[in-house]
């Protein structure tokens, strides 16, 4: 067949045409930024009639509408890239005479969530513009290593401590390699009456069961397990949900208190298929890989937070929470006394606090240079004057061996700009 698959780059739509190609089928991949031979360039904020489409299915056996997106960048976005332009998409595909056409929906509900709500206004659009060949396809959590929703609930398995959010439902996660074999089936179905065929996974997990299931993926223990309040997880899900970046909002939320399982024998499997326990959703041998990955999403924002703190409540205390007179005649070895120790105490404490606001808002290779230059230069002058502080019982000097390390590491993993 040649098949037209709109977000063919997208974490779905990648599967799905590998998938397809080792079928035989010829995809050809809509995309919004063309990058290679034969790509068609699409825009589901613009592309909102069937003119728009025509042209591009001429010659085509098939659609299939993997275009998703779980947070709106803009006001309008669920509406236009979930429901407007895959409905004049499916109006196309009736007017060019499309043998098959697959949407790939969302398993869950309440359907009043402006994400599941616009899903299924394009599913509704597609079972009644084609009443045959068309199939909506609605998979439970999906899970792949390349997918953003996967990493991001990895990197929270990795955990050292399981945060288990107090009311969250069941969800029967699905491997993104069984959604592309479900799909690929369906364009070889027998034709059919348009139906929703409804795919999730062949186990349920509660939260504290997934983490751990994901967990064993890495080859990592099992983890003490911290409950965490619903009212919490609302309010945190509210702040979060500020950021358009964030994965967290009150929808995503509602989302998982209400559950993504469905019933293991709603899967539609075909001949010859099965669906994979998500105890073998990857091989022993990604492990090490898997784990790697996981820890290092947390790490920096983790490093990068201790090492902020460091400098900003050193500058707290030198001017704030420590006895000023005792902190003034830590200067005298030096030869400072009066004004000028003062002055090198609050001149002082600015730069570390520089340092920690500049750890947050400007770090960068430069930035760790200099910090651990100063580090350094902070520790061979307390040697110098202050020899006691590196015998002392709570290692004050010595602590600063932590602090280089933690610069050090941060400065290795700094990405070339």
């Amino acid at each position: 067949m040649n098949v037209f698959l709109c977000g063919a780059d997208g974490f779905l739509g990648r599967a799905i045409q590998r998938t397809l190609a080792a079928a035989g089928h010829h995809v050809t991949r809509g995309v919004r930024r063309p990058r290679l031979p034969g790509d068609i360039a699409i825009d589901y904020r613009r592309d909102l009639a069937p003119e728009d489409w025509l042209p591009r299915l001429e010659g085509m056996d098939a659609v299939i509408n993997a275009v998703g997106i779980l947070r709106e960048q803009r006001a309008d976005d669920f509406a236009r890239i979930h429901h407007r332009a895959p409905a004049a998409l499916f109006r196309a595909a009736a007017m060019a005479g499309v043998g098959k056409t697959v949407q790939i929906s969302a398993l869950g509900a309440p359907a009043a969530l402006p994400y599941l709500a616009s899903k299924y206004a394009a599913d509704a659009a597609l079972l009644e513009t084609l009443p045959e060949n068309a199939t909506v396809l609605r998979p439970a959590l999906v899970f792949g290593q390349e997918g953003v929703s996967t990493r991001f609930f990895m990197a929270l398995a990795s955990l050292p401590i399981l945060c288990v959010p107090r009311g969250a439902g069941e969800l029967r996660p699905v491997h993104v390699d069984d959604v592309a074999a479900t799909v690929a089936a369906c364009l070889a179905a027998p034709a059919a009456a348009s139906r929703v065929l409804r795919l999730p996974g062949p186990r349920a997990l509660g939260y504290a069961e997934w983490m751990e299931t994901y967990r064993a993926l890495m080859k990592l223990p099992p983890a003490p397990h911290l409950p965490v309040p619903g009212f919490f997880m609302a309010a945190a899900a509210r702040c979060a949900g500020m950021f358009r970046a964030s994965l967290l909002s009150r929808d995503t939320w509602a989302m998982m208190r209400h559950g993504n399982r469905g019933d293991a024998e709603e899967a539609p499997l075909f001949p010859g298929q099965t669906l994979r326990d998500p105890a073998a959703f990857a091989p022993p041998e990604d492990a090490g890989r898997l784990r790697l990955a996981a820890l290092a999403a947390w790490r920096r924002p983790m490093l990068v937070s201790v090492l902020a703190a460091i400098w900003l409540l050193t500058a707290l205390a030198s001017v704030a929470l420590h006895p000023v007179a005792e902190s003034l005649a830590l200067l005298r070895p030096f030869g400072l006394a009066g004004a000028a120790a003062a002055t090198t105490l609050a001149l002082a404490a600015a730069l570390d606090a520089l340092m920690g606001v500049l750890t947050l808002c400007r770090p960068g290779r430069k930035l760790w240079l200099f910090q651990l230059a100063l580090v350094a230069a902070y520790t061979l002058l307390i040697c110098w004057r202050l020899p006691e502080f590196l015998f002392h019982p709570f290692g004050p000097v010595l602590k600063n061996l932590a602090v280089a390390a933690i610069i050090i590491q941060l400065y290795a993993e700094e990405t070339a700009s």
